[in-house]
């Protein structure tokens, strides 16, 4: 199961939130929709600005939009003007008020979707699909990634039949929940035809909450650990045992 299914949809309500974050009711299917077309003019827009994801949170008048990518400049500009020129674009997909906020991915080498897309690139480029996927590899492993995979698929070298090859470094568990597996699929097109490029990144496990913030509890919070200032008293030893007193219900 874990070999087929979509690593991040597997995880999701986990160790991972959802990006869509809205209540839909009986306008579910437009809001949807809606989603879709904001992300994919947003992805073909900002197609130079490495963005990893797109979050969308709805309230009744209000679209907020959270853009994490690794090159933030591109989006802000000079002064902000970038930013509020996406604005008055996107308010034409949607009636509602727009606010959008962009948050610096600090380490891209282990988004899975700018790793895909760089391979996917390079291979556009007419780079050896080998050397492009080990580059990725190496720099991935590089920056402290437990492990990564990837799979290209599609007339490779321009053989005249499709074939795959995977690649991979390290372990990329994939039946194992409480492991970060970030996932993501590119496409390069090349003079004989369309490669999907395939990038699974082990990025450790998760103990505790992540992103889900409401339905873990903390790390730092351990089960049967009490709250600072609020220590378990230290419990008598030999005779200097007493009978409890007052409210203290513990036993002897």
């Amino acid at each position: 199961m874990g070999q087929k299914a979509n690593p991040i949809g597997m995880r999701l309500g986990i160790i991972r939130g959802w990006e869509s974050n809205w209540y839909g009711g009986n306008d579910f299917g437009d809001k949807l929709t809606e989603d879709f077309r904001i992300r994919k003019y947003l992805m073909a827009r900002l197609s130079k600005a490495s963005v990893a994801r797109i979050a969308i949170e709805r309230t009744l008048r209000l679209i907020t939009i959270t853009i994490h990518t690794a090159r933030p400049g591109i989006i802000i500009g000079k002064g902000g003007q970038e930013v509020e020129t996406l604005k008055a674009e996107i308010k034409k997909i949607t009636d509602k008020d727009i606010q959008i906020n962009i948050f610096e991915v600090k380490r891209p080498e282990l988004e899975a979707t700018l790793v895909a897309d760089s391979i996917a690139r390079q291979i556009e480029g007419r780079v050896s699909y080998k050397r492009a996927a080990k580059m990725a590899i190496a720099t991935t492993i590089r920056m402290g990634a437990e492990g990564i995979k990837v799979e290209i698929s599609g007339r490779l070298n321009g053989a005249e039949m499709a074939r795959s090859e995977m690649m991979k470094e390290g372990r990329t568990p994939l039946h194992t929940f409480r492991a970060d597996i970030d996932y993501a699929l590119a496409e390069a097109l090349t003079a004989y035809g369309l490669l999907g490029v395939k990038v699974w990144i082990c990025r450790g496990e998760v103990y505790g909450k992540r992103d889900l913030m409401l339905h873990f509890k903390s790390p730092k919070q351990k089960e049967g650990e009490r709250s600072e200032g609020k220590g378990r008293r230290r419990r008598p030893e030999g005779n200097d045992r007493r009978k409890p007193e007052g409210n203290d219900r513990r036993r002897k």
